[in-house]
């Protein structure tokens, strides 16, 4: 069944394969989440997955959020695996009740190898006889209340979970070893990236960029999120170009209707699909190499990559582009300059990690979707569960933990830091560099590993430099011993052990050596913020410059 796949397995792809048929013949069962690309291959991992079920004589569940997706995978499945003996039905709102209840009964019969399904198949009727692999595809559109059903579900079965750009709770459970991870980052051969633009809302813009893409014989999404006024947009693009052919497809029309929309969209037989959110998943045309999204201040930030990842699944250079209204919030803002940032192949990992910086990671084990993180900061939260569970497997006892948690700073920078992949391709090579920083007592270390960065590699790129300058500035944190260091919206929010405060004098002298506006805070631990920058906009690296300066001071007067 393997070697009938058309298209050549990529390295990532084989190894992603190999690790699920490892989990799968383990006695424990399965719990692995595949993060791939949009059009990098995970559908065909999952299918040798289930395959694989199969033969062994086990039923497979393979659950997606929308009916088309269904609709998709039931088509594809079915094509792949025609010439076995293997029993597929699909469940969602475009069959008929009667053929929905015959299949159901089947399934329950175990006479139903392969099922796939909407959240049809959480319903109290479907009773799987002998279910062994559970799939979960576009696992981040599955809200946590469906996550607490699928856990009844999926007791002692395989799970394999599958997302471009997994919710930051799902990416976090894989970090943290909760969950086993696979990457694809294996670009297909001849792909080329998406180029995504923020632009105003200008119909001057809007028509070029149609143009563009039908006179080169292509297709064009246009993404409007609201049935309400999705009409009167529809009007307004049919009278800017009255020689192509628009149409509108959202989940509010009959099943019929819009599964005969998209068909024809399929087949070319016009030019325009202005739909909502309802492509986000399982629309795959090559044809299309251009998307206009309407209001994308208005979407998660998962949500756009996905909705992005429609566009450019040939060998044609595609576009995005991103229509925003002239102010924008904070949050929006971080969401859009990520997408714009990240538009290489292969960038949904880098997006879900940035996801779960913004967001938080929620609680872990409940139904909460977002959590308090930025209060502590990820990288201290990131540190402190990775303490305690060392802690519990090495069974420390209390004074142990309590000399672990001294060792254990709080450090939050706003930028991300990081050394680019394009900047140092080799990953041993990066992962080297921060154990060294990890390590380093002195400034003058991090002068010599710059020298040695722009002799070996060239000019150091802004992340990178972020990068240097967080592990500087743990370093001095864990040298001054302070409570916590955060730097925020032009702030830097220095916390100080109140057992460990110096004379009132030195506090004094920090603050009138550094002439910038001060608060004190002393609920708790004395935290001193001091205000550096007042102005919405500032170079976060002069902000950064000016941490470390105080950081010294307070040092050096300790």
């Amino acid at each position: 069944m393997e070697d009938s796949f058309i298209y050549e397995d990529t390295p990532d792809q084989i190894t992603a394969i190999n690790e699920i048929k490892d989990d799968m013949e383990r006695d424990i069962p399965m719990e692995r989440l595949l993060c791939g690309d949009v059009g990098f291959g995970k559908t065909e991992v999952g299918i040798r997955a289930a395959f694989k079920a199969v033969v062994s004589g086990w039923q497979v569940a393979f659950l997606a959020p929308t009916t088309l997706l269904v609709e998709q995978h039931y088509l594809v499945i079915r094509e792949r695996l025609a010439q076995y003996p293997v029993e597929i039905s699909m469940f969602s709102r475009f069959r008929s009740r009667t053929e929905l209840k015959k299949d159901v009964e089947k399934l329950n019969n175990g006479e139903i190898d392969i099922a796939i399904g909407t959240h049809r198949l959480l319903s109290k009727d479907i009773m799987f006889k002998r279910l062994g692999l559970l799939i979960i595809d576009e696992e981040h559109r599955f809200g946590v209340q469906h996550k607490e059903k699928l856990r009844k579900l999926k007791s002692n079965v395989d799970t394999l979970y599958m997302s471009a750009t997994p919710i930051p709770r799902t990416m976090y459970m894989a970090l943290s070893k909760l969950k086993e991870l696979s990457l694809i980052r294996t670009s297909p051969k001849a792909r080329l990236p998406i180029r995504t633009v923020t632009v105003p809302y200008d119909k001057e813009i809007i028509k070029d960029a149609i143009n563009r893409e039908i006179d080169r014989g292509g297709q064009v999404f246009f993404v409007h999120n609201r049935v309400e006024t999705i009409e009167s947009i529809a009007s307004e693009l049919r009278a800017l170009l009255p020689r192509i052919s628009f149409k509108v497809g959202h989940g509010q029309l009959p099943e019929k209707q819009l599964e005969s929309i998209t068909l024809d969209f399929a087949h070319h037989r016009f030019d325009v699909l202005i739909a909502t959110t309802i492509i986000e998943s399982g629309i795959d045309i090559p044809n299309v190499n251009t998307i206009i999204i309407n209001r994308a201040d208005t979407f998660g930030l998962a949500q756009l990559y996905q909705i992005r990842g429609r566009a450019g699944r040939s060998n044609r250079r595609a576009y995005a582009y991103l229509i925003i209204p002239s102010k924008l919030t904070e949050e929006a803002r971080k969401r859009l300059e990520t997408l714009t940032e990240y538009e290489s192949l292969g960038s949904g990992y880098q997006i879900a990690i940035r996801d779960m910086e913004i967001r938080g990671v929620g609680s872990l084990l409940g139904t909460r979707q977002s959590g308090i993180i930025h209060t502590i900061g990820f990288n201290y939260y990131n540190r402190l569960l990775d303490q305690t569970i060392k802690n519990i497997q090495e069974q420390k006892t209390g004074e142990d933990i309590q000399e672990d948690k001294v060792k254990i700073q709080r450090l939050q920078i706003e930028s991300d830091f990081y050394f680019p992949e394009s900047y140092i391709t080799n990953e041993k090579e990066r992962l080297n560099i921060y154990r060294k920083m990890l390590n380093f007592k002195k400034e003058e270390e991090f002068i010599t590993l710059e020298n040695e960065l722009y002799d070996r590699f060239g000019k150091i790129p802004e992340q990178a430099l972020n990068a240097i300058i967080f592990y500087k500035l743990n370093m001095l944190v864990q040298k001054a011993e302070l409570e916590s260091f955060s730097i925020k919206k032009g702030e830097a929010i220095l916390e100080l052990n109140n057992s460990k405060l110096p004379a009132r004098e030195k506090i004094n002298e920090l603050v009138n050596t550094f002439n910038y506006p001060v608060k004190f805070d002393s609920t708790g631990n004395l935290k001193i913020t001091f205000s550096i920058f007042r102005e919405k906009i500032f170079n976060k690296r002069v902000l950064y410059e000016k941490s470390l300066k105080i950081i010294r001071f307070f040092l050096n007067e300790k």
